[in-house]
């Protein structure tokens, strides 16, 4: 039995993998940067709004802190796997538009390979770009014989993580860790102007790239108790930023309607991406081992690093210039404040022990947006963690939370999304030896 759950486990990661490249947005924002960033957390902190640095806990896979790794029992194997669903609602002006989209988010696992040593090894989300939507416009509006033209707009893709970490016990209370990742991902961003006049030529650009590379990040905790009742957890986690060595490529083609020719230019920028320097601070306080309350801040380096641009510079082959630019993206500031509730871990009714969960942040953006600030995010979720209870375990949970999310910027498209995410936490004895009498 053991063995089969392991092996579809196993063949559910690789499916994670192969659709990581489906986008998981719609959001027009996601065509800056390096798309929409993904928050990266679990089926247990989701309802805690992402709440993870200070986290230490053996029966979750906290990812985001590979220090926490250690806290896994020596009997323990823990699985996690994630969906999720949105609805989104856009706003400009007057006009509103609603979009559903839908994914399988992420799927971890963790185990204690030695003494004071833990090993957790998945795919996660890095970011997604999902966009399409098309504006209008008169060539000559004074005209009454003025033709029109439409802009379209498309992109897809994103960037992924499959990682392995470990956390190592290094004295009684502290712990450090390590996740090392394969980096992968892709995207295709389309722009076309389409005249109503067949006498004008159809323009078209394609901006591409395809990124493999590595990531690598680290983790420390420390846990102390403070009294008989109360358990303090402080974290910090380190994102090492480098260059990714891919290359930006920018396809031009003008196709001319009326003798069906099409002319087509490439121009591509070596080397044009880069993961940014990160930074992260926490800390937990547990209360009679009943209430988790949380704060997290996080920082990611952004602004020091140019991005691929065409601009009005001209090449001297008399080319527009696509290169890099600097000033389109912003170092980005992130709070969380996250809360966990059980009201008896050691009660006999079964209500006693679902996780009632509660939590929000705040971040800023890492882009510009036609030179300006992009918008802000601000989010509010709530969920419970379900014990499932039969004859042969007891120790794994349902986790079901709700998440509302704002982005909103003055004179920019305002966007508020509907999230249900459901999480599995499969925490099974593998490594118990039964005796029989």
């Amino acid at each position: 039995m053991k063995k089969r759950i392991f092996s579809g486990l196993l063949l559910g990661a690789f499916s994670l993998v192969s659709m990581a490249q489906v986008s998981n947005t719609l959001s027009p924002y996601s065509q800056f940067g390096l798309g929409v960033l993904a928050d990266q957390s679990q089926g247990f902190n989701r309802g805690m709004g992402g709440l993870a640095i200070g986290l230490r806990n053996g029966k979750i896979v906290n990812m985001q802190n590979p220090a926490s790794y250690s806290a896994i029992d020596s009997l323990t194997m823990i699985f996690d796997a994630g969906v999720s669903g949105q609805i989104t609602n856009f706003k400009e002006g007057g006009r509103r538009v609603n979009a559903k989209t839908g994914h399988f988010d992420y799927i971890v696992s963790a185990f204690r390979l030695l003494p004071k040593v833990g090993v957790s090894f998945g795919v996660v989300p890095y970011s997604n770009i999902g966009y399409n939507y098309y504006s209008a416009d008169y060539n000559n509006a004074e005209s009454l014989s003025s033709s029109y033209f439409n802009v379209n707009q498309y992109g897809d893709g994103g960037f992924s993580q499959a990682y392995v970490g470990f956390g190592w016990e290094v004295i009684k209370g502290l712990s450090v860790g390590a996740n090392i990742s394969y980096f992968w991902g892709k995207y295709t961003k389309t722009v076309t102007v389409v005249n109503s006049d067949t006498y004008v030529n159809t323009l078209s650009k394609e901006y591409s790239t395809s990124v493999t590379s590595y990531k690598l990040d680290f983790g420390v905790q420390y846990q102390r108790p403070l009294d008989k009742d109360n358990l303090l957890t402080v974290g910090a986690t380190v994102g090492l930023g480098h260059q990714l060595g891919a290359e930006a490529l920018l396809v031009s083609t003008n196709y001319d309607n009326l003798n069906s020719i099409t002319y087509s230019t490439r121009d591509s920028v070596p080397d044009a991406f880069k993961l940014p320097f990160t930074f992260g601070v926490g800390a937990t306080l547990l209360h009679k081992n009943r209430l988790t309350v949380g704060v997290d801040y996080s920082f990611q380096k952004w602004a020091n690093m140019d991005y691929p641009v065409q601009t009005t510079n001209v090449t001297p082959d008399h080319k527009l210039g696509y290169q890099l630019v600097g000033s389109q993206l912003l170092d980005r500031h992130k709070v969380t404040l996250g809360t966990d509730w059980v009201p008896n871990p050691t009660g006999r009714k079964y209500f006693s022990h679902v996780h009632y969960r509660f939590g929000v942040s705040y971040a800023t953006p890492y882009y510009n947006v036609n030179g300006v600030k992009g918008p802000r995010e601000f989010s509010v979720s709530a969920g419970f963690g379900i014990p499932l209870v039969n004859t042969w375990n007891n120790r794994s949970t349902l986790n079901i939370s709700a998440q509302w999310v704002n982005r909103s910027a003055d004179n920019l498209v305002k966007e508020n999304s509907f999230r249900l995410n459901i999480g599995l936490t499969f925490n099974e004895r593998w490594f118990a030896k039964w005796k029989v009498d």
